[in-house]
This record gives structure tokens, sequence and C-alpha cells, in this order.
């Protein structure tokens, strides 16, 4: 039993002293990369306007084991708008302000990625119906920000891609009851964040005001303007979140127009995809939602993936209504 204990003691000590060898060669190893890197400050990557070129050398800067990365300063764009609206960068909070939202945004590589993947799918859904609606392109970026064009729930309520609270999605033409969401449906909220865009710019006769006020309320918006007596989103003191908004805006404008600029490489195959569909038109009670998903040639998760806004496994038609359930068109 002595002589076991022994010999384990020395396995666990070469063990020890092995591990010590390994970490100390990587180490050197570093030191000898970083001592190579020492006459470039990482904030001199030459930059160029070629999005492309700018990523392969983002990703040349890395070790050949992937395991080191810079964090890298990027430069400001020289001007910045929202719906033709000028941001005043000349202004050192503003400045600042952006900047932070753009560096933050860039640095959360997961999230951005995902992003920047499902835009692919849905921001051409999106853009139509802005259009249509006379809302501005750059509006499209409310969606990524509030959601991350996920149909999540906030901890106040706030649900689908717009984050639409109860009470004003049925203010805004929604259907919301036990069985039925169309928060949820990202085709409708979109229809019913354009109605609201539309009111607030109305109100406030700048598309900026009305973006901010998306997070703040038209109310709490007036409220602050009329109580520190300025008329623009630059010049208010705002709670935080209200005060990073625009700024989140640009930031995810900037990212998704300029991917490669931020160091987001991402082969065109990897970006998801417009799924076609067909729409099955219901204007009796259907009981079981499993059973009709399957007599439809698709199956119950499928027709949950493309109708969130069904919220039970049946659906209540009421007389002269219809609703239109999408199923895969395959």
């Amino acid at each position: 039993m002595k002589h076991l204990s022994v010999a384990l003691s020395i396995i666990v000590l070469l063990v020890v002293l092995l591990d010590i060898a390994t970490t100390n060669d990587r180490l050197r190893k570093l030191e000898a990369k970083m001592a190579g890197e020492v006459d470039r400050e990482v904030t001199e990557l030459p930059y160029v306007d070629d999005d492309q070129l700018q990523a392969e050398e983002i990703e040349q800067a890395a070790d050949t084991e992937g395991a080191w990365v810079p964090a890298v300063s990027f430069d400001l764009p020289a001007e910045a708008c929202v719906a033709g609206e000028a941001v005043p960068l000349h202004l050192p909070d503003v400045r600042e302000r952006y900047d932070r939202e753009l560096h933050i945004n860039s640095y959360l590589h997961n999230s951005t990625i995902f992003i920047l993947k499902r835009a692919n799918r849905w921001l051409p859904q999106i853009e139509p119906i802005l259009k249509a609606n006379n809302i501005p392109d750059d509006f499209k970026y409310m969606a990524l920000i509030e959601s991350a064009l996920l149909n999540d729930v906030s901890p106040r309520g706030a649900v689908g891609f717009w984050q639409i609270m109860k009470p004003s999605g049925k203010e805004l033409g929604l259907e919301i009851t036990s069985e039925v969401d169309e928060r949820y449906d990202p085709i409708k909220a979109t229809h019913a964040a354009c109605k609201y865009l539309r009111k607030a710019h109305g109100k406030f006769n700048n598309w900026t005001l009305a973006a901010a006020s998306y997070d703040r309320g038209m109310a709490g918006m007036q409220r602050a303007m009329t109580n520190q007596r300025v008329d623009s989103y630059y010049d208010l003191f705002l709670n935080e979140e209200t005060a990073r908004y625009i700024f989140r805006l640009l930031a995810m404008k900037e990212i998704v127009e300029h991917p490669a600029k931020y160091g987001f490489k991402i082969d065109p195959s990897h970006l998801y995809q417009v799924e076609p569909l067909r729409y099955v038109e219901v204007d009796q009670t259907v009981q079981n939602l499993v059973s009709f998903s399957l007599a439809n040639g698709a199956n119950y998760k499928l027709l949950k993936r493309f109708n969130p806004w069904l919220r039970e496994e049946r659906l209540t038609v009421k007389k002269g209504k219809k609703y239109s359930i999408a199923l895969p068109a395959g």
C-alpha cells in the first residue's frame, strides 16, 4: 500500500511538471509574438474603404490558433443620419454616445452575427411594408434593436419583433386574445408599428423624435421637451434607455450596411433565406391544429414556426372572420 502511494505521488508530480512546462512554452511563444508586434499599434490596422479587404486584415491579425484577436478602436463615420435627418457628430457627447453603441454592437459577436443572418431573411419582407406606409427605410433597424428579430417577450410584457405592449397592440388594430396574438406575426406587427410611427411623425414633425418616442412614448417625449424647453432629441436629457435608443439604431444601421468594416465576415451561404410558403384560408373553427397541420401536409412544429401568432392548439373562428395560415410551400 505504501509503495502504491509513493507511485501515485510520483505520477501526480510528473503531470504537474508537464503542465508547467507546457504553460511556460505557450507563454514564451505569446511573448515572442507580442515582441514582434511592439512596433505596430493595434489601432493602426490599415482600414480601407473596401470591406472585404478589411475583414481579411482583421482575420490575419489573429494568431495561427485563433486564440488572440485584437480589440480595435474603430473610426466613426464622418457623418450619420436618421431617415435623412443629420446627426450632430460635432457635439462631443453625441459623438461619444454613437462611439459607445457602435463598439458595443461590434463586439457582441454572437448576437450581432445572428442578427445579420436573420436580417437577410426578414428585412426584404419589412422594407416594402415601410415603403408602402411612407415610413423611411432606416426604421427597419428598429426591429433589430427592439428584438434582434426574435419573437421574444420582455419582462414588461412587450411582445414580438416590434416589442408591442398589449394595450398598444389593440389600439394599433392587432387582434390579441388567448388563441390569437398578432403581435407575434412579424408582418402584421410591422404594419402596426408603421401606424404608430406615422402618428408620432405627425405629432413631432421629426423622424428622430418619432423613433425615440417608440421607446419612451409620445407623451413622455413631449413632456421632456416641454420641461427642458428644447426641441431636438440630441439636446434632451433622457432616461438611459431612450438616450441610447437612436445611437443603437445608428450603430446597427452602420454594421448591417458595412459588416466587414467591423470584423463580421459571413459567407453568403450562411445567411438565412426567405422560406417559400403557401397559405390555407380558414373560415371555420379548427378544433385541433395538430390534426389540421398533418391533414395539410405539414406538422405542428412547422405550423407554429410559420404562425407564431397561433397561441393555442385550437383556433376559434367567429362568423364572418377568416384567417390565413402559412405552411411550407413544399
